[in-house]
């Protein structure tokens, strides 16, 4: 069992209760003054959807709202102190309605992809969408990033918020009702945390992240930014994008970031359909140690950076391979390939097929404690 679950004696009727307490709460509690909120659209069944701002004393903002517990917008300098939005997404409400790409969502129940759409706990077999060729991805036909979150207020010395919902037993084929929250704040320092807990009453599979795609020049492609993973191994894929159970070491392959690389230097090299980094890396720090760095970024055009750190095992480099051009973005930009990359800290994918995975099973009883923390600088 993963150290991230510690043991905490809660009976299903006081999940249910909290859960209904706090969502109670949300919306009367008062917004804090760095933490502003406006209308940003509506649900086709007329559900308000509302964006929230935290901002920090340098002007550092981010924009998140609670349909899918969504980063839409963020806003940091570059080395001239101009500010500028570095993450993709959508000026409006209504296109995040019917999006495939997962801009900036808060993803689950679990990110990135099971085999066959299908895992067993004991002797149960569990059915979900086949919703990636033949595989599930990213919690299926409406996970997490589709449903709408409720807003809790944080008592926090910084700008936070808290997102949380009760995912019912049998969501998109997941047993347990799963209470879940996601918390972000944002300190003085540019640092961008975002914590998540869970609770379930039956055993489950769990594995959250955040899913924004980072541009740090606000524009072009992110091939020329240079990247550090610290990762000596990656779990290579099969044609569908599945671990094959391995562990490889990258010394000597495209897949090795071990010391600063531009990301384009070896992605063609890659193979795949299409070409690019769709790849699950083994942390150096050990599958259940402390929080440590795993990757940073430097983007040498804006002078942007990005450090990511986590308490997770793994971090998923996607390059956006898949976007094309035809997706139409912020300030009617064309979504270009690899005009962005990803870096989704995560337990392993498919680590329901995989014993030699660190397990991502859920007891009742336990909770599921992780969090990401994204820091924003310039050189």
């Amino acid at each position: 069992m993963s150290s991230h679950f510690s043991t905490r004696a809660i009976h299903l009727v006081f999940i249910l209760i909290f859960g209904a307490v706090s969502i109670a709460r949300a919306d009367n509690a008062p917004a804090p003054e760095a933490v502003t909120g406006k209308p940003f659209g509506r649900t086709p069944d007329g559900q308000l959807v509302r964006l929230y701002t935290l901002t920090n004393k340098n002007g550092v903002s981010v924009s998140i709202m609670d349909y899918g517990a969504t980063i839409v917008k963020i806003l940091t300098p570059d080395r001239n102190g101009k500010l500028d939005d570095i993450v993709l997404g959508f000026d409006k409400f209504s296109p995040y309605l019917h999006a495939t790409t997962y801009f900036g969502a808060t993803v689950g129940r679990y990110a990135n992809r099971i085999a066959g759409g299908q895992f067993q706990i004991g002797k149960a077999t569990y059915d979900l969408a086949r919703n990636n060729g033949p595989n599930s991805l990213h919690g299926g036909l409406r996970g997490f990033d589709k449903r709408m979150w409720k807003r809790q207020s944080v008592d926090s010395d910084v700008p936070a918020i808290r997102f949380s919902r009760l995912s019912p037993d049998g969501e998109e084929g997941y047993p347990g009702n799963l209470f879940v929250s996601a918390t972000f704040s944002l300190n003085d320092n540019n640092e961008l945390r975002i914590s998540y807990e869970a609770t379930s009453d039956k055993t489950t599979v769990i594995n959250l992240t955040n899913h924004s795609y980072f541009n740090l020049s606000a524009g072009g492609t992110v091939l020329d930014d240079i990247l550090t993973l610290h990762a000596d191994t990656y779990t290579p894929v099969d044609a569908t994008l599945i671990p094959t159970g391995e562990f490889k070491p990258v010394a000597g392959t495209p897949w090795d970031f071990r010391s600063p690389t531009p990301i384009g230097l070896h992605l063609k090299e890659t193979g795949g359909k299409p070409v690019g980094y769709d790849h699950n890396y083994v942390l150096n720090k050990g599958w259940f140690s402390d929080f440590s760095v795993a990757a940073e970024v430097s983007d040498p055009k804006s002078g942007r950076t990005l450090t990511v750190s986590t308490d997770q095992p793994g971090v998923q480099l996607y390059t956006a391979n898949f976007l094309d051009g035809s997706l139409i973005g912020k300030g009617g930009i064309a979504y270009e390939q690899y005009s962005a990359f990803c870096l989704e800290t995560q337990h392993f994918p498919d680590s329901p097929h995989h014993d030699n995975f660190p397990s991502t099973l859920l007891s009742p009883g336990e909770t599921y404690k992780t969090s990401t923390v994204y820091a924003f600088g310039v050189k």
